[in-house]
Protein backbone atom coordinates (compact mmCIF):
# COMPACT_ATOMS: atom_id res chain seq x y z
CA UNK A 1 0.00 0.00 0.00
CA UNK A 2 3.02 2.26 0.18
CA UNK A 3 2.45 3.67 -3.33
CA UNK A 4 -1.23 4.54 -2.90
CA UNK A 5 -1.90 8.18 -3.73
CA UNK A 6 -4.77 10.63 -4.09
CA UNK A 7 -5.35 10.74 -7.85
CA UNK A 8 -8.07 13.39 -8.01
CA UNK A 9 -10.44 15.56 -5.98
CA UNK A 10 -14.00 16.44 -6.97
CA UNK A 11 -16.27 19.10 -5.47
CA UNK A 12 -19.91 19.49 -6.50
CA UNK A 13 -21.15 22.85 -5.18
CA UNK A 14 -24.76 22.04 -6.16
CA UNK A 15 -26.05 18.54 -5.57
CA UNK A 16 -26.61 16.72 -8.90
CA UNK A 17 -24.84 19.38 -11.02
CA UNK A 18 -21.40 18.76 -12.49
CA UNK A 19 -18.65 20.17 -10.33
CA UNK A 20 -14.99 21.10 -10.34
CA UNK A 21 -11.76 19.15 -9.83
CA UNK A 22 -9.37 21.29 -7.76
CA UNK A 23 -5.80 20.30 -6.99
CA UNK A 24 -6.48 20.69 -3.27
CA UNK A 25 -9.45 21.03 -0.93
CA UNK A 26 -10.12 21.45 2.77
CA UNK A 27 -11.79 18.55 4.55
CA UNK A 28 -14.29 19.90 7.06
CA UNK A 29 -16.24 17.69 9.48
CA UNK A 30 -19.25 17.59 7.07
CA UNK A 31 -17.30 17.20 3.81
CA UNK A 32 -14.99 19.07 1.47
CA UNK A 33 -15.34 22.85 1.60
CA UNK A 34 -18.15 23.91 -0.70
CA UNK A 35 -19.26 20.40 -1.61
CA UNK A 36 -23.03 20.00 -2.00
CA UNK A 37 -23.90 23.00 0.14
CA UNK A 38 -26.62 23.84 -2.43
CA UNK A 39 -29.48 21.73 -3.77
CA UNK A 40 -32.63 22.01 -5.84
CA UNK A 41 -36.03 21.25 -4.35
CA UNK A 42 -39.41 20.77 -6.02
CA UNK A 43 -42.66 22.51 -5.10
CA UNK A 44 -43.14 20.06 -2.24
CA UNK A 45 -39.70 20.66 -0.77
CA UNK A 46 -38.20 17.36 -1.97
CA UNK A 47 -34.61 17.39 -3.19
CA UNK A 48 -34.29 17.05 -6.98
CA UNK A 49 -31.39 14.97 -8.31
CA UNK A 50 -30.31 13.29 -11.54
CA UNK A 51 -32.57 10.41 -10.52
CA UNK A 52 -35.55 12.52 -11.59
CA UNK A 53 -33.80 15.02 -13.86
CA UNK A 54 -30.88 13.48 -15.76
CA UNK A 55 -30.36 16.81 -17.62
CA UNK A 56 -28.78 18.13 -14.42
CA UNK A 57 -25.67 16.24 -15.54
CA UNK A 58 -25.16 18.94 -18.19
CA UNK A 59 -25.57 21.88 -15.78
CA UNK A 60 -22.37 23.06 -14.11
CA UNK A 61 -21.75 24.82 -10.81
CA UNK A 62 -18.47 26.53 -9.98
CA UNK A 63 -17.59 28.19 -6.68
CA UNK A 64 -16.98 31.93 -6.60
CA UNK A 65 -15.34 33.92 -3.79
CA UNK A 66 -17.52 34.34 -0.74
CA UNK A 67 -19.30 31.00 -1.03
CA UNK A 68 -21.49 31.87 -4.00
CA UNK A 69 -21.75 29.84 -7.18
CA UNK A 70 -21.79 30.39 -10.93
CA UNK A 71 -24.30 28.24 -12.79
CA UNK A 72 -24.04 27.42 -16.48
CA UNK A 73 -25.73 25.02 -18.89
CA UNK A 74 -25.86 24.44 -22.66
CA UNK A 75 -27.74 27.20 -24.45
CA UNK A 76 -28.17 29.38 -21.37
CA UNK A 77 -26.47 32.52 -20.15
CA UNK A 78 -24.55 31.81 -16.92
CA UNK A 79 -25.81 33.27 -13.67
CA UNK A 80 -23.92 34.05 -10.48
CA UNK A 81 -25.78 33.26 -7.26
CA UNK A 82 -24.58 34.82 -3.99
CA UNK A 83 -24.96 33.13 -0.63
CA UNK A 84 -28.43 34.15 0.55
CA UNK A 85 -28.76 36.46 3.53
CA UNK A 86 -29.80 34.73 6.75
CA UNK A 87 -33.57 34.66 6.78
CA UNK A 88 -36.46 32.34 7.36
CA UNK A 89 -35.55 28.81 6.41
CA UNK A 90 -37.46 26.40 4.21
CA UNK A 91 -37.90 22.72 5.01
CA UNK A 92 -36.10 20.37 2.66
CA UNK A 93 -36.96 16.69 2.34
CA UNK A 94 -33.79 14.77 1.48
CA UNK A 95 -34.50 11.06 1.22
CA UNK A 96 -37.12 11.26 3.93
CA UNK A 97 -35.10 13.41 6.35
CA UNK A 98 -36.30 16.96 7.04
CA UNK A 99 -33.55 19.60 6.93
CA UNK A 100 -33.73 23.39 7.17
CA UNK A 101 -32.06 25.51 4.47
CA UNK A 102 -32.15 29.08 3.15
CA UNK A 103 -33.69 29.86 -0.25
CA UNK A 104 -31.56 31.56 -2.90
CA UNK A 105 -32.66 34.65 -4.80
CA UNK A 106 -35.64 34.47 -7.15
CA UNK A 107 -33.36 34.84 -10.17
CA UNK A 108 -31.67 31.56 -9.28
CA UNK A 109 -35.02 29.76 -9.00
CA UNK A 110 -36.04 31.15 -12.39
CA UNK A 111 -32.78 30.11 -14.07
CA UNK A 112 -32.96 26.54 -12.75
CA UNK A 113 -36.69 26.25 -13.42
CA UNK A 114 -36.35 27.49 -17.00
CA UNK A 115 -33.52 25.05 -17.66
CA UNK A 116 -35.41 22.03 -16.36
CA UNK A 117 -38.89 23.13 -17.36
CA UNK A 118 -39.98 22.42 -13.80
CA UNK A 119 -41.04 24.25 -10.67
CA UNK A 120 -37.85 24.14 -8.59
CA UNK A 121 -36.06 26.31 -6.07
CA UNK A 122 -32.37 26.52 -5.19
CA UNK A 123 -31.53 26.32 -1.49
CA UNK A 124 -28.34 26.74 0.54
CA UNK A 125 -27.33 24.87 3.69
CA UNK A 126 -26.30 27.76 5.89
CA UNK A 127 -25.01 25.80 8.88
CA UNK A 128 -23.75 22.30 8.03
CA UNK A 129 -22.47 21.87 11.58
CA UNK A 130 -26.02 21.56 12.91
CA UNK A 131 -28.55 21.07 10.12
CA UNK A 132 -28.32 17.41 9.15
CA UNK A 133 -26.94 14.47 11.14
CA UNK A 134 -25.35 11.48 9.46
CA UNK A 135 -27.53 8.35 9.40
CA UNK A 136 -27.47 7.22 13.05
CA UNK A 137 -27.12 3.58 11.97
CA UNK A 138 -23.62 4.36 10.70
CA UNK A 139 -22.64 7.53 12.59
CA UNK A 140 -20.81 8.58 15.69
CA UNK A 141 -22.45 11.19 17.93
CA UNK A 142 -22.37 14.70 16.47
CA UNK A 143 -21.41 13.79 12.91
CA UNK A 144 -23.15 15.93 10.29
CA UNK A 145 -23.30 16.07 6.51
CA UNK A 146 -24.13 18.55 3.73
CA UNK A 147 -26.65 17.75 0.97
CA UNK A 148 -24.53 14.74 -0.09
CA UNK A 149 -26.54 11.54 -0.37
CA UNK A 150 -25.71 10.47 3.16
CA UNK A 151 -22.07 10.89 4.17
CA UNK A 152 -19.48 13.67 4.02
CA UNK A 153 -17.23 12.11 1.35
CA UNK A 154 -17.23 9.30 -1.17
CA UNK A 155 -13.96 7.56 -2.05
CA UNK A 156 -13.50 5.39 -5.12
CA UNK A 157 -10.53 3.45 -6.48
CA UNK A 158 -9.08 3.82 -9.97
CA UNK A 159 -8.00 0.18 -9.92
CA UNK A 160 -11.48 -0.96 -8.97
CA UNK A 161 -12.90 1.01 -11.90
CA UNK A 162 -10.48 -0.79 -14.21
CA UNK A 163 -11.66 -4.11 -12.77
CA UNK A 164 -15.31 -3.12 -13.17
CA UNK A 165 -14.74 -2.05 -16.77
CA UNK A 166 -13.14 -5.43 -17.48
CA UNK A 167 -16.32 -7.07 -16.21
CA UNK A 168 -18.51 -4.71 -18.24
CA UNK A 169 -16.53 -5.67 -21.36
CA UNK A 170 -17.48 -9.31 -20.79
CA UNK A 171 -21.19 -8.61 -20.37
CA UNK A 172 -24.30 -8.10 -22.48
CA UNK A 173 -23.83 -4.33 -22.73
CA UNK A 174 -20.10 -4.21 -23.45
CA UNK A 175 -20.61 -1.39 -25.95
CA UNK A 176 -21.47 0.95 -23.08
CA UNK A 177 -17.98 0.64 -21.62
CA UNK A 178 -15.46 1.56 -20.58
CA UNK A 179 -17.19 3.84 -18.08
CA UNK A 180 -15.50 6.98 -16.76
CA UNK A 181 -15.19 7.67 -13.04
CA UNK A 182 -17.58 10.63 -13.22
CA UNK A 183 -20.48 8.16 -13.41
CA UNK A 184 -19.90 7.56 -9.70
CA UNK A 185 -19.55 11.23 -8.65
CA UNK A 186 -16.85 10.65 -6.01
CA UNK A 187 -15.10 13.28 -3.91
CA UNK A 188 -11.73 11.56 -3.83
CA UNK A 189 -10.22 8.96 -6.15
CA UNK A 190 -7.37 6.78 -4.92
CA UNK A 191 -4.80 5.14 -7.20
CA UNK A 192 -2.29 2.41 -6.43
CA UNK A 193 -4.39 0.07 -4.30
CA UNK A 194 -5.47 -3.43 -5.34
CA UNK A 195 -8.87 -3.72 -6.97
CA UNK A 196 -11.67 -3.82 -4.38
CA UNK A 197 -9.21 -3.37 -1.48
CA UNK A 198 -11.45 -0.56 -0.22
CA UNK A 199 -14.03 -3.17 0.82
CA UNK A 200 -11.86 -3.95 3.84
CA UNK A 201 -10.87 -0.45 4.93
CA UNK A 202 -12.16 0.97 8.20
CA UNK A 203 -9.82 3.94 8.66
CA UNK A 204 -7.56 5.74 6.18
CA UNK A 205 -5.42 8.86 5.97
CA UNK A 206 -5.06 11.12 2.95
CA UNK A 207 -2.02 13.26 3.59
CA UNK A 208 -2.43 14.44 7.17
CA UNK A 209 -6.22 14.05 7.33
CA UNK A 210 -7.78 10.92 8.81
CA UNK A 211 -11.12 9.49 7.73
CA UNK A 212 -13.43 6.86 9.13
CA UNK A 213 -14.93 4.46 6.58
CA UNK A 214 -18.62 4.49 7.53
CA UNK A 215 -20.11 1.99 5.07
CA UNK A 216 -20.10 0.75 1.49
CA UNK A 217 -21.78 2.95 -1.10
CA UNK A 218 -24.87 1.42 -2.66
CA UNK A 219 -25.35 2.66 -6.20
CA UNK A 220 -28.46 3.95 -7.99
CA UNK A 221 -29.70 4.83 -11.48
CA UNK A 222 -27.52 7.97 -11.57
CA UNK A 223 -24.52 5.75 -12.38
CA UNK A 224 -26.22 4.77 -15.64
CA UNK A 225 -26.44 8.41 -16.74
CA UNK A 226 -23.79 9.58 -19.20
CA UNK A 227 -22.51 12.77 -17.55
CA UNK A 228 -21.68 14.29 -20.95
CA UNK A 229 -24.97 13.58 -22.75
CA UNK A 230 -27.51 12.93 -19.93
CA UNK A 231 -28.52 9.73 -21.73
CA UNK A 232 -29.12 6.57 -19.73
CA UNK A 233 -27.95 3.03 -20.36
CA UNK A 234 -27.86 -0.25 -18.44
CA UNK A 235 -24.32 -0.13 -17.09
CA UNK A 236 -22.80 -0.25 -14.53
CA UNK A 237 -25.85 -1.49 -12.60
CA UNK A 238 -26.19 -4.62 -14.74
CA UNK A 239 -22.58 -5.64 -14.00
CA UNK A 240 -22.62 -4.52 -10.37
CA UNK A 241 -25.73 -6.65 -9.89
CA UNK A 242 -23.85 -9.71 -11.10
CA UNK A 243 -20.54 -9.15 -9.37
CA UNK A 244 -20.85 -6.53 -6.62
CA UNK A 245 -24.10 -7.27 -4.79
CA UNK A 246 -23.74 -6.84 -1.03
CA UNK A 247 -27.10 -7.85 0.42
CA UNK A 248 -29.62 -5.58 -1.31
CA UNK A 249 -26.99 -3.05 -2.43
CA UNK A 250 -25.00 -2.81 -5.66
CA UNK A 251 -21.70 -1.50 -4.38
CA UNK A 252 -18.95 0.72 -5.76
CA UNK A 253 -16.94 2.96 -3.42
CA UNK A 254 -16.96 3.69 0.29
CA UNK A 255 -18.48 6.49 2.35
CA UNK A 256 -16.06 8.49 4.51
CA UNK A 257 -16.41 10.70 7.58
CA UNK A 258 -13.47 12.97 8.49
CA UNK A 259 -11.93 12.21 11.86
CA UNK A 260 -9.65 15.23 11.60
CA UNK A 261 -9.71 18.32 9.38
CA UNK A 262 -7.15 19.86 7.04
CA UNK A 263 -6.12 20.25 3.42
CA UNK A 264 -5.83 17.30 1.08
CA UNK A 265 -3.92 17.59 -2.20
CA UNK A 266 -3.68 15.61 -5.41
CA UNK A 267 -0.60 13.39 -5.08
CA UNK A 268 -0.91 13.04 -1.31
CA UNK A 269 -0.02 9.58 0.01
CA UNK A 270 -2.96 7.45 1.07
CA UNK A 271 -2.37 5.23 4.09
CA UNK A 272 -4.62 2.40 5.20
CA UNK A 273 -4.67 2.70 8.98
CA UNK A 274 -7.09 -0.08 9.81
Amino acid sequence: MGNAVLQSIHVHPVKAFRGVSPREAVAEPWGLTGDRRWALIDDGGKVVTQREQPRLALAAAEPVPGGGIRLSAPGREPVTVPVPEPSCTVTVNIFGTKVEAVAAQDAAHAWCGDYLGADVRLVHMDDPATRRPVDPDHALPGETVSFADGYPLLVTSATSLDALNSLVAQGDHAAEGPLPMNRFRPNVVVAGTPAWAEDDWSRIAIGDVEFRVAKVCGRCVVTTTDQDTAERGREPLRTLGRHRRFGSRLVFGQNLVPRTTGTIRVGDPVRILQ
